[in-house]
């Protein structure tokens, strides 16, 4: 997806939700108050989530496809 195909508003509210806002990663942006500086659950990989993933209980965007989609 891209922006084209959201209204204006929903793209809005997008960009503020999610880190890939056109795409398909469930994952919180990164902010100055909450930085992409924890690991991911799953893989142990460093820097991949931010405290808002992880209290949201989101895996990184690598373990959540290899989840899905069985990569």
């Amino acid at each position: 997806m891209h922006e084209y195909e959201f209204d204006p508003d929903e793209w809005a509210e997008r960009v503020e939700r999610f880190a890939d806002p056109g795409g398909t990663s469930a994952l919180w942006p990164a902010t100055k108050e909450f930085p992409r500086n924890l690991p991911c659950p799953t893989c142990g990989e460093e820097n991949r989530l931010t405290q808002r993933d992880v209290d949201s209980h989101y895996q990184c965007d690598s373990c959540a496809d290899a989840a899905e989609r069985g990569y």
